[in-house]
């Protein structure tokens, strides 16, 4: 099951572990220490419409200045740094950069319709990288898998995402402006994610500029590899606790089956049968039929896109084996992904 947090804390995410501790550190400092500073970071439209404050828009737009806005943001870069895990820290900052300054455009063009057409002034937006933040959700809603976890009344389903929503829906609700950053970051998220206007190759980090700070910023933020124990974690109820060990018993067993398998690959020059780690990640859509050897035939998967081949490579994973574990799931991107992160 590829869930929306992972189990590996900061682990592998130098990029996210920064932007969850620089920003709230200023924050908490600036709202309890260096009160009188506050001004130089608040997100004052007027003052850089009309006095060309230019600055503004990078430091109204870093920090925020109400500490339960901080808390929920924190809350979110946690949920998120999945995705720097499955891009990889220069593509994970290179979406962060473009949508960044793609909402801040976005937000300068929603507040001028706002006063043409509907005659509203707005003055000041909600300072920090809220615009940010909902542009992440773009790619959250598409590419992380819903999974059911229970159900709350007998009938509202409770998922692996809704508590990252209900965050969401927490910041939304703060501000009586704050849907303006909603709405910018969405779009700019969503402009980033699908590359219109080839903005992937505008807005971007130079190769040569991730090289210089993976040498000398990433050593600071990186965080050791999480032990057994920790990955492990425990549950609040003897179910969960019991569900928890369960996973990690199959998953020796698959990562054993599968070490088995590639030592007669190499000796063979076999191909590996994934479909046998992959029995228990496919959907059971057969269960209801009569006959259970009907529920064993499987359909024969289409080939595998190459966009979906490329995405894979780009974590670092063989052509081989990104090819035989989208074919073994089926072409399912995400059981694929899952599979070949752990193992």
């Amino acid at each position: 099951m590829f869930t929306s947090t992972g189990s590996s804390g900061l682990y592998k995410a130098p990029v996210s572990k920064s932007l969850l501790l620089i920003p709230s550190v200023l924050s908490i400092l600036l709202t309890l220490v260096f009160q009188h500073h506050q001004k130089f970071f608040a997100y004052n439209l007027q003052a850089i419409r009309e006095e060309f404050q230019i600055w503004r828009l990078i430091c109204g737009r870093i920090v925020c200045l109400d500490l339960k806005d901080m808390f929920c943001s924190s809350l979110l870069i946690y949920n998120f740094r999945i995705f720097e895990r499955r891009y990889g820290s220069r593509k994970f900052t290179s979406f962060i950069l473009g949508s960044w300054v793609l909402s801040a455009v976005f937000d300068l063009l929603i507040v001028e319709a706002l006063q043409h057409v509907f005659g509203i002034t707005v003055k000041r937006l909600p300072s920090g990288f809220l615009g940010l933040l909902f542009a992440l959700y773009v790619p959250f809603y598409c590419s992380i898998p819903r999974v059911q976890v229970t159900h709350v009344l007998g009938q509202l389903p409770i998922t692996n995402k809704t508590l990252v929503y209900i965050v969401g829906l927490q910041i939304l609700t703060s501000s009586s402006y704050m849907w303006i950053l909603g709405l910018s970051g969405l779009v700019s998220g969503l402009f980033y994610h699908s590359n219109m206007l080839n903005i992937h190759q505008i807005l971007c980090v130079p190769n040569w500029v991730a090289k210089i700070f993976s040498q000398t910023v990433e050593p600071i933020f990186s965080s050791a590899e999480p032990t057994s124990e920790a990955r492990e974690g425990m549950g609040a109820t003897i179910d969960l606790q019991r569900q928890q060990r369960m996973e990690l018993i199959d998953q020796q067993i698959m990562l054993s089956q599968f070490d088995q398998m590639r030592q007669q690959r190499q000796q063979q020059g076999r191909v590996i049968n994934w479909s046998r780690f992959f029995a228990r990640l496919r959907p059971r859509r057969n269960m209801d039929l009569p006959n259970n050897h009907q529920a064993e035939q499987v359909t024969p998967s289409a080939e595998a896109s190459e966009e979906q081949v490329t995405r894979l490579m780009e974590m670092g994973f063989s052509r081989v084996a990104v090819l035989e574990a989208l074919r073994a799931s089926n072409n399912d991107i995400n059981v694929a992904t899952n599979f070949l992160l752990q193992h």
